[in-house]
């Protein structure tokens, strides 16, 4: 099979089926390759469905390039929803802050402030207000300031991995689910010429991209590749409730929720976590009394927040570990020292997957290095 140009398409094997790699293989089929999607799981079952699935920038202003490309990001999520449709998975219906000490709440008033002045949309308001206009099931004082940001979102990540999935397959690309890369096999000039499966098959592919989550230092390390990765394992709970009480996503003081559809919502804290450590490792399955305690944290201190989850109830939890690079900035593009091999990794990925992807297809495909990756280019990682 030949593309347009007469020339044979380039066969592309994405290791990691999450939201990063669903995004890059969609991308990279719209632009004519020929596509392998493979996942040691179930596409979009993995960290995709366990984070809190924020699309947003007001919580990246650690450096300017990161910002931008995280507003990038956010672009690139209202232009995906115009293309596939925005139903089960796009939800932009904002985004709020307030805290419950004058330190957080002078740093978040700061941050709002700096935001404002790159130009990034906020609304300070208070909580009286909040509730009278917005979210009226809130427990919040009065007078608290809230930092509302109208342009970010929740994502259900495990549904848009199904459409961006569904459509390449649809497509002609090939789901290779339930099996794991064990081998990347090189050329004599040390570019990338297979993938060795668990399930005993091996792929002959022109390019290889990693997009394995929390399992990319693993991947890398198939082509003698070391990619530090931070160690930071984070809980989310879902409950049930008869009618979901909240209209957006929140980070309350202790506490971050969203809704989760209809029925159901999501809550994590960065206090629970530091727990995780504390519990046997054995009980944080998703069944571990380990992991159901912490739920139980999380669950009543949401209760605090919103008094009508009284009568919800705890339906699942887990313990996930987040993809982090060792510098906590996303490593994505080529690695010079392996031709044909590309990275895809990040701890922002619900923000980022459709920018990440869009421009790694280019990247790969057209040899268009965008300035936006100038400062997340894989080969900052000593060797």
């Amino acid at each position: 099979m030949r593309n347009g140009s007469g020339k044979r398409p380039r066969r592309v094997a994405v290791v990691g089926v999450g939201i990063l790699g669903a995004c890059v293989g969609w991308n990279l089929a719209r632009r004519g390759a020929e596509v392998v999607l493979v996942d040691a799981g179930r596409p979009g079952e993995g960290v995709t469905n366990w984070s809190f699935s924020w699309a947003n920038a007001s919580n990246k202003t650690v450096t300017r390039p990161y910002f931008d490309l995280n507003v990038a990001g956010l672009a690139a999520h209202r232009e995906l929803a115009g293309i596939i449709g925005p139903d089960s998975w796009w939800y932009p219906s904002g985004h709020m802050r307030w805290a419950d000490d004058p330190v957080a709440e002078a740093k978040f008033l700061k941050t709002a402030e700096l935001l404002g002045s790159w130009g990034y949309r906020v609304e300070v308001s208070t909580g009286a207000e909040v509730r009278r206009r917005l979210e009226p099931a809130l427990a919040l004082p009065d007078e608290v300031p809230v930092m509302l940001y109208p342009d970010e979102a929740w994502v259900h990540g495990r549904h848009l991995v199904d459409r961006l999935v569904g459509q390449v397959v649809a497509a002609g690309a090939e789901l290779r689910s339930g099996t794991e890369a064990r081998d990347i096999g090189t050329d004599t000039d040390g570019s990338v010429r297979t993938v060795a499966l668990s399930d005993g098959s091996r792929l002959d592919v022109d390019i290889v991209v990693n997009a394995a989550g929390p399992g990319a230092s693993h991947v890398a390390g198939l082509v003698a590749r070391q990619l530090p990765m931070r160690r930071e394992p984070g809980v989310v709970t879902r409950i049930d409730c008869a009618q979901v009480p909240i209209g957006r996503a929140m980070h309350a003081p202790h506490i971050e929720m969203r809704p989760d559809g209809d029925a159901s919502m999501v809550l994590h804290s960065r206090e629970i976590d530091a727990l995780i450590d504390t519990v046997d490792p054995v009980d944080t399955a998703d069944t571990g009394e380990g992991a159901a305690e912490l739920a139980r944290l999380l669950h009543e201190l949401a209760r605090q927040v919103v008094p009508e989850l009284a009568n919800s109830r705890i339906a699942q939890a887990r313990v996930a570990h987040r993809p982090i690079p060792g510098d906590g900035f996303p490593s994505v593009g080529a690695v010079p020292s392996v031709p044909g091999y590309y990275e895809a990794v990040s701890h922002s990925g619900i923000t980022l997957g459709p920018v990440i992807g869009r421009l790694l297809a280019a990247e790969i495909l057209g040899g268009e290095r965008d300035e936006l990756l100038a400062d997340f280019r894989p080969e900052r990682f000593p060797q």
